[in-house]
Order: structure tokens, then sequence, then C-alpha cells
């Protein structure tokens, strides 16, 4: 009688137990549901009104002068910023992962963006392409930058080799080329121009003529994008204050002039000559897609802000 009463109060137990878990299970997925809608409702939420302000004449039509201003008087901060803050140390955490690699990250995001965003428009195949073809235009243009902007500071800088104890400079190789006179631990003397500050200034140009279109685009659909959508253009919009803070730390801790003013101005006239220039050309003149073709009709494609 006692090993009859003791396995069935145990198996009385067990049940309870599994009652207990089957409630907290339950319990748990209600919360993960309710979290779930917080999160989506939040991001609904910011990515409407990001997009609203992006989407805006005044940020769309003004964000260049916003930038050239940032230019023209970010090097002024090096008179009060602190000589010994993080960001002055040129191998910072943030300048080897994504300085040095602006055009990878912005490649990444802003091409996931227009793919997800011609996707949810049910953009033909080929029009998808020429919407991906302006970002692929942008990087070819940005690795012949490179290469012309390279030579020029070869053929017009010479390697000096400093003299140990003394101030003096001896001329040494009037043929080296300035990063093999870097790499020596020389002296570079020459004229420049800041590739980074043309590459920063590009992407930032990019990211908001490519951002743009997602305002009006929300408000006439129909339907809301989905998640993962509304996911990536909150990632590109922090992309993009990450870009503007890299700058605004370039021309406060490292100011250089004219060489940082002149990539600014290189990369200003590569986007106007592709987003303002040959991008609003017609299909005829093989050119990629403007932002926000096929979103809207031909009529409020041209009345967005030049």
């Amino acid at each position: 009688m006692d090993l009859k009463t003791e396995n069935s109060s145990n198996g009385f137990s067990t049940q309870i137990n599994l009652e207990k878990l089957q409630k907290m299970a339950a319990e748990l997925i209600l919360l993960g549901r309710f979290l779930v809608r917080l999160l989506n409702a939040a991001l609904v939420f910011v990515t409407n009104l990001l997009a609203r302000m992006l989407g805006s004449k005044l940020v769309r039509g003004h964000f260049h002068l916003m930038l050239s201003a940032l230019l023209l008087f970010g090097p002024v901060l090096s008179l009060w910023v602190p000589k010994y803050s993080i960001f002055a140390n040129s191998n910072n955490y943030l300048y080897r992962k994504f300085l040095k690699s602006t055009w990878g990250w912005t490649c990444i995001f802003s091409g996931s963006f227009i793919l997800l965003l011609s996707i949810s428009a049910r953009h033909p195949r080929s029009l998808l392409l020429r919407h991906l073809s302006r970002i692929v235009v942008v990087g070819l243009l940005l690795c012949v930058c490179h290469r012309l902007l390279t030579l020029l500071e070869d053929a017009s800088g010479t390697c000096y080799e400093p003299l140990k104890g003394s101030s003096v400079q001896l001329l040494l190789h009037e043929d080296c080329t300035k990063l093999s006179c870097l790499r020596a631990n020389m002296v570079w003397r020459g004229y420049e121009v800041s590739q980074d500050v043309l590459i920063v200034c590009l992407c930032c140009l990019l990211l908001v003529e490519e951002m743009s279109v997602f305002g009006p685009y929300l408000a006439q659909t129909k339907m809301s994008p989905g998640a993962p959508l509304r996911l990536i253009f909150l990632l590109c919009v922090v992309l993009l204050s990450l870009w503007m803070f890299l700058l605004l730390c370039l021309l406060a801790h490292f100011p250089k002039f004219p060489a940082q003013h002149l990539g600014g101005a290189l990369g200003y006239l590569g986007w106007r000559g592709l987003y303002q220039g040959w991008y609003r050309l017609k299909p005829s003149w093989g050119c990629p897609a403007l932002p926000g073709e096929g979103l809207f009709t031909t009529t409020d494609i041209h009345k967005q802000p030049q």
C-alpha cells in the first residue's frame, strides 16, 4: 500500500510540474509577442518620423549646404576640442574599423535598402538592376578618383629623410612614391587632397539621396512595408549619423587646409554630376534610374528638389 501511495503521489506531482511549465511557457510566449509588437510599433514610429525628415524639401534640398558649412567651419573647433581626447588618436577604433572602409559600409547598407525597396515596390528585374547600378557607378568614380589623386600626389611631392638631432631635412629620393616614403618612416612634402573627406562627403550625399524617397513612398503606399525594410532604413540613418560624426572629428582633431576642403569639393562635384546631372537623363542615354523611379509618377519625380 505504501508503494502504491508513493507512486501515485509522484505521478501527481509530475503532472503539477508539467502544468506549471505549460503555464510559464504560455506566459513567456505572450510576453514575447507583446515585446515584439512594442518594438515593431517603435520601429514604425521612428522610421516614419525619420522618413518624413529626410524626404522633406528642407533636408534634401539643402543638405549639401549644411555639409559645406561643416567643412568650412569644422576646423575652427580645433581651438576648443581637448588635445588628449580619444578621438584625437588616429588609431582610434572608429577610425580603423569604419573610416578606412567607408565605401564598403555605405555600399552594403545602401545597396540592401535599394534592393528591399525595389522588391517591396515590385519593380521588374530590369528596373531593379538600373537602381543598383547607381551604387556601381559611384564605386567606379571613387576608384578613378583614388587612382588619379594618388598619381597627382606622387608627381607633385618629394620625400625627405630627417637628420637626427637637427631640424634640417636631407633630400633623399625624388622618384620615391608617397606610400613607400611613409613606410620608410621618412617625411613627405607635397600637394594632396584628403581622400577620406572626399569619400565621407560623397557617401553622406548618396545616403540622403537614396533614403529621401522612403518618406513619399510611405505616404502613397497602401500596404505598410515590412520590418526588414524599415530596419535597414534605420541602419542607413545610423550610418549617415556616424559619417557626419567622423567627418566632424577629422575636421576638429586633424585639420588640413586646403586638402580637406578640396576633398569635400570633389565629393560635392561627384554628387552634383551624378545625382543632379547624369541620373536625371532619359534611359536612352544609358543612365541608371533616378531614386524614386517606379515609385512615383513622372510628374512626382520632376517635382522632387533639385
